[in-house]
């Protein structure tokens, strides 16, 4: 079997002997000039000429590396992984020879070895009951001896990778999810494990497997720079600290940042987390993909529609798409771009598209994320009211929110919408008590401020506070005064008015103040209390503090937030608020005058009996021909509030804003909105539905029921979240004159239409309303008598 033999002392027939490779390598580790991948790949060819020389010439066996030994990527202490391949013609004893031959060398030279002996059949039959066996033997790549064993050898492992894969790629799925839960997300910790945690280069690994399988393939750009990011990190590691270790322990940062030329260990981890947020998203985008063409196998396809062809025979075959927005459609779970989308002309496409991605609970596609990135125009500054109101749907939708904005960040679409960012994007909290990095701490606060969003007045400020809140972490000083003026910037920016502005500014600056005051200070002293009133001046900046102030102790971590700590900073804010209000009873404000369309509109309807709704044009907020303001005067009667709603519902019209007031026996209704597709629908037929909803002759309820329906149905069918319930609340000292019922809820289509219904059939008497869209929330206030007027 054998023709030519090393030595005794590991020395080929060459000459070429352990001390001569040790030599070799260690000269090789030491080149300052040769680092990352050149290095590995060097490193790689030295050792398959040493091992080589140990196997001689052999017929009938070969000699194989696999794993990362096979894709040339040995780090310094990397394991050499090694089969021993025969052709099963000669004796094990002889096949025994062989394999001492090889494997005593690399151990007497200390080296870490993985190895085995099989026959081509044996290999594949192990492969066959081993994924992991059968994922090293995909990087299969020769060294010596036979090649025509190691080509059949690859040829049948990817033959049988391929026909084995609606099987075989599930498996592989939970193989990382249990890693990822024993693990952890590598872009999170301090000490991240560069190999096991998720995003890590094991991911990286099995992404290549995948893409190996036909079925799907990962998003490539920047991914295979992500993982020699790692690699290259984890060959540092290995020359600082002499092992064969894949955790970034806190202690070595340090030193492995000094040889990749790093300036410090946060520089270091805000790069290697950048690495596995790419390597993550790419596995997120690829495990989709494979569980669509899964299902599609299996045979159950989603939904799909019949497009005839020329004669009205054949065509072709396309999925199902189901409207979002204007511009975003849904199309087998993900939300994309529709076809008549132009983001060269439409900047807040980005955002609406994003918000409608999280409503629904659905994963932005990656490829309407890279067309959006590439061929959006900028938004102007300041920002429509479209885009704010994108913005704030977006960060109050939840937990779906992190997979959304996750995809914006894929493409640094964020940094381009916010260019502040950029300093927080992958920034290391060492703060033990913190779980996430700063940005993702932001995003998470979000999601935790959302669901407190039914116990404020303003939740969209809330909201921008939850996100801006530690936007100063990484400047000079106290990060929450650095903060205060980034989030003044950014919140005039956004669209807000001076008193939103200062408001965003105050919860940036004040974040920790009430967690910090109540767990320190004596809460009966009055100069405890004299500490919050001085830095809010207001009971309803004081609720949003609070709110923010619980949102941000969950958003950090199980420690930051407990039933003490919560019934403390509550004690702290009832005390705070009952100094603010004075005890007082606040008087109704006086209404702002009628401008002269509207008295002209209100002495109309006095004339005429009948309703007189006028489109006022469109507002200049660079929405196109999508949002306007109309007023609508009509004589004082029953069913106005829900029949005008419910109309605006009906042409499918979002009630951004609205008031409701009695003037001179006319109701006065003045409306914003927004067309949900497309552009507003004509004034005359808005005219004439409104008449008949009033008159009756409309089936209003039974026509939005319809919608409604059809609605609920898409609804089961998303993957979003479960939204609180609506909040409905008597406010106490709101008015002298009428009882102040305020509304906080999901928006909803027809949901104006349904309030009005129920306060219709309540026997009450709508005096006036205040509505309010902030994002996807909705915060109305309706003062209401009875029928008497008491």
């Amino acid at each position: 079997m054998t023709e030519n033999a090393t030595s005794p002392d590991g020395t080929g027939p060459d000459g070429t002997g352990p001390r001569d490779y040790a030599a070799a390598r260690l000269r090789l580790l030491h080149q300052a000039k040769r680092t990352g991948p050149p290095r590995r790949a060097a490193l790689a060819r030295l050792t398959d000429q040493w091992l080589g020389t140990l196997l001689g010439e052999t017929r009938g066996v070969a000699l194989v590396a696999v794993g990362g030994y096979g894709r040339g990527e040995l780090s310094p202490r990397s394991d050499l992984d090694v089969l021993l391949l025969h052709d099963g013609s000669a004796r094990p004893a002889e096949v025994a020879v062989v394999a001492d031959r090889v494997w005593y060398p690399v151990w007497d030279m200390g080296l870490a070895l993985d190895h085995s002996v099989r026959t081509p059949a044996e290999a594949r039959r192990t492969a066959a009951g081993d994924l992991k066996v059968h994922l090293g033997l995909l990087d299969a790549r020769h060294i010596g001896g036979d090649e025509q064993l190691t080509a059949l050898l690859r040829a049948t492992a990817y033959e049988d990778w391929r026909a084995q894969a609606p099987a075989r790629l599930p498996e592989l799925r939970e193989l990382g999810e249990e890693r990822a839960r024993r693990q952890g997300e590598l872009r999170f910790l301090l000490e991240p494990d560069l190999k096991e945690a998720r995003g890590g280069l094991r991911d990286a690994t099995a992404l290549r497997a995948v893409a190996a399988s036909w079925l799907a393939d990962a998003p490539r750009e920047g991914l295979e720079s992500a993982r020699a990011l790692l690699l290259d990190t984890r060959d540092a590691l290995h020359l600082v600290t002499g092992r064969a270790t894949d955790r970034l322990a806190l202690q070595e940062q340090d030193q492995v940042a000094t040889a990749l030329g790093r300036p410090g260990a946060d520089t270091l981890l805000r790069e290697v987390y950048e690495a596995a947020r790419t390597v993550s998203y790419a596995a997120d985008v690829t495990w989709r993909e494979v569980g669509r063409v899964l299902r599609a196998r299996s045979g159950r396809p989603r939904l799909r529609r019949i497009l005839g062809g020329f004669g009205g025979r054949g065509g072709f075959v396309e999925l199902e798409r189901t409207p979002l927005a204007e511009g975003v459609v849904e199309q087998d779970g993900e939300a994309v771009l529709a076809r008549t989308a132009r983001p060269e002309r439409d900047p807040v496409l980005p955002l609406r598209a994003a918000a409608a991605a999280a409503q629904a609970g659905l994963p932005l596609s990656p490829h309407a994320v890279r067309r959006l990135a590439a061929t959006a125009a900028p938004l102007p500054v300041p920002w429509p009211a479209e885009a704010r109101e994108a913005l704030i749907t977006l960060l109050g939708a939840g937990r779906p929110t992190v997979v959304v904005w996750e995809a914006l960040e894929s493409e640094r679409l964020v940094s381009r919408l916010l260019p502040e960012w950029e300093h927080v994007r992958c920034r290391p909290q060492r703060n033990p008590v913190h779980r996430w990095t700063v940005d993702r701490h932001l995003i998470e606060t979000a999601v935790q401020a959302a669901a407190l969003a039914r116990d404020v007045h303003r939740p969209d400020l809330l909201l921008v506070a939850a996100l801006l809140h530690d936007i100063g972490k990484g400047l000079p000083g106290d990060h929450s005064a650095a903060g205060e003026g980034i989030a003044r910037d950014i919140a005039a920016r956004l669209g807000f008015g001076p008193v939103d502005v200062e408001t965003v500014a105050t919860l940036v600056r004040h974040h920790l103040l009430l967690v910090e005051t109540a767990t320190r200070r004596d809460l009966g002293d009055p100069a405890t209390v004299r500490t919050v009133t001085d830095a809010v001046a207001d009971t309803g900046t004081l609720e949003l503090l609070h709110a923010l102030t619980e949102a941000d102790a969950r958003a950090t971590g199980q420690a930051a937030w407990s039933a003490w700590r919560a019934s403390l900073v509550g004690d702290l804010v009832r005390r705070a608020g009952a100094a603010l209000a004075g005890g007082g009873v606040a008087a109704r404000t006086e209404p702002e005058a009628l401008t002269e369309e509207q008295r002209r509109l209100v002495a109309e309807a006095r004339r005429t009996g009948g309703p007189v709704p006028v489109l006022l044009g469109i507002r200049p907020e660079g929405e196109g021909g999508s949002a306007a303001t109309f007023t609508v005067a009509v004589p004082d009667q029953a069913g106005v509030l829900p029949a005008t709603a419910g109309v605006l519902a009906l042409h499918r019209l979002t009630v951004r804003a609205a008031d409701l007031r009695a003037v001179d026996g006319v109701l006065l209704l003045r409306w914003r909105v927004a067309a949900e597709y497309g552009f507003l629908p004509e004034a005359a037929r808005l005219r004439n539905d409104l008449v008949r909803a009033l008159e009756g002759s409309l089936d209003l309820v039974g026509r939005l029921a319809e919608r409604e329906a059809a609605y609920a149905a898409y609804s089961r069918r998303r993957r979003g979240g479960a939204h609180p319930a609506p909040r409905v609340t008597v406010v106490d000292t709101g008015s002298r004159d009428a009882t102040v019922l305020e509304v906080r809820a999901q928006d909803a289509p027809g949901l104006l239409h349904r309030i009005g219904r129920a306060l219709e059939d309540a026997g009450v008497w709508v005096q006036s309303a205040h509505v309010s869209t902030l994002g996807s929330y909705v915060v109305d206030a309706f003062y209401v008598t009875g029928a008497d007027g008491e």
